[in-house]
């Protein structure tokens, strides 16, 4: 019973040893402890080699303004070149000892020493630019021009890795006992331990080319004289535009390709160049006709754009209100004012409150402003009752009885007040009578020369005689 005992406890251990050395995360765990196992390295490791130092980039080509009549040149744009990066250096190799013997742990021999990395070349410079000025661009065929690009750096070599050190004893084994020779205790056990060589290190990497440069570009100005610089757009006062006007410029372009072909043969240029086509100029003029101040708008600023077609474009600020127009004579254009106000005039109107009863009751609005002769003036209503007094205190039982805008058959102008005739409306005219408490929601729109505004009065009272 006791030799079946044993054997069917080996068997339990080597099923159960065949079970975890398929079980993946067991085999992650006995890893793991092997890898725990005391291991002493001996000598010293080689320090790591410098990584070299990136090229600098090249200078870029002069820049270059010319004018050209016919005359042969030869110009020289290039971009430098990258200067090349530096060479990484050498890993050192490992400081060997000798191995210790017998010892009873595991040992690993000292690495060598990673190599350094190669510096990066540095980027070529980019050709000059070149303008040109000329009337006949065949004056262009006498001229070699070389607005080549430089060549971009070579990138350094990495450092080579430096050597590790060998194991002289790969295994070893130790044998260690327990008790005394010939005792019934005594045991003894022999472990094996290992040595592991050094590994050599890493080389380093090698640096990155650095980029060519750009080739040169070319403007080219159909002009035997400097080119003004553009005045497109400005933002000036009234009274500058008054009296002196103001010039406005604008410099058309045209991007094309062929320029290479442009020059002698042998020229080194990008092909798309830059061509003025057309120089538009013109003068703006301010003519105050208007019978208003000039002194009471002279501060004001006008925005002046002269646009692809020629013609100016003008924006004026929000808060004026003018009837102009532009006329073009030459090169001149004129902006001539008419009449002017300030927006802020146009909702200047006030209520003079109601008078009458019945169908003679009437709402007098007046122009504070004195602009009525220009601004044209639609009214829109809302007419509300109440059997309470609305001028004592806050009144929620009104009943709307009309709502839109007023004939203009019931507004009398004079100058600038206006006599709304309420009692007129198509109301029962029992919504007239006396000691009525009404709310009139007035909406004024006014307009001038496009421009349009909107004012709201809200008039509270009593009909009749209480008044």
């Amino acid at each position: 019973m006791q030799i079946i005992s044993k054997i069917s406890l080996f068997l339990f251990i080597f099923a159960t040893s065949l079970i975890l050395t398929a079980s993946a995360p067991v085999n992650l765990c006995l890893l793991g402890l092997l890898r725990a196992e005391k291991i002493n390295q001996f000598g010293e490791n080689g320090s790591v080699g410098q990584s070299g130092e990136s090229g600098q980039p090249g200078q870029d080509g002069e820049n270059m303004t010319i004018f050209a009549d016919g005359s042969a040149q030869n110009l020289d744009l290039t971009g430098q070149e990258g200067v090349n990066g530096e060479n990484g250096i050498d890993g050192a190799d490992s400081s060997c000892l000798s191995q210790p013997p017998n010892v009873a742990y595991n040992l690993s021999a000292a690495e060598g020493g990673n190599g350094g990395d190669g510096g990066n070349g540095g980027n070529g410079g980019n050709g000059g630019s070149l303008t040109v000025y000329t009337t006949n661009p065949e004056n262009l065929r006498q001229i070699i021009v070389n607005a080549a690009g430089g060549q971009g750096g070579q990138g350094g070599q990495g450092g080579q890795g430096g050597n590790g050190c060998d194991c002289i004893d790969p295994y070893w084994n130790i044998t260690s006992c327990d008790g005394n020779p010939g005792e019934q205790n005594y045991n003894c056990q022999t472990q094996e331990f290992r040595c592991q060589d050094g590994r050599n290190g890493q080389n380093g990497r090698n640096g990155v080319q650095g980029q060519n440069g750009l080739p040169g570009k070319l403007t080219l100005i159909a002009l035997n004289k400097p080119l003004d610089a553009d005045k497109p757009s400005a933002t000036v006062t009234f009274a500058e535009l008054n009296s002196k006007g103001f010039n406005l410029s604008r410099n058309r372009w045209e991007t094309l390709t062929g320029a290479t072909a442009l020059f002698a043969t042998g020229s080194v240029i990008d092909d798309r160049y830059l061509m003025m086509v057309e120089r538009n100029e013109r003068s703006f003029l301010l003519q105050w006709q208007a019978p208003q101040p000039f002194d009471q708008f002279a501060e004001q600023n006008m925005t002046i754009s002269l646009v692809d077609d020629g013609n100016i474009d003008v924006k004026l600020p929000d808060e004026l209100w003018l009837e102009a127009t532009t006329q073009n004579q030459g090169e001149f254009t004129e902006f001539i004012v008419y009449n002017a106000i300030f927006s802020r005039d146009a909702v200047r109107i006030a209520s003079e409150g109601i008078s009458g009863k019945g169908t003679e009751l009437k709402l007098t609005l007046v122009d504070q402003a004195n602009l009525s002769e220009l601004i044209t003036t639609e009214f829109q209503i809302k007419y509300k009752i109440t059997r309470s007094d609305p001028r004592l205190r806050p009144v929620s039982t009104y009943s709307t009885k009309f709502e839109g805008d007023i004939p203009a058959e019931l507004v009398d102008y004079q100058g600038d007040r206006f006599t709304l005739n309420i009692g007129q409306l198509p109301v029962d005219p029992k919504y007239f009578r006396s000691d009525l408490g009404i709310e009139i929601e007035v909406i004024a729109n006014r307009s001038f020369a496009g421009y349009s505004r909107t004012q709201k009065l809200i008039i509270k009272d009593v009909i009749g005689p209480f008044r």
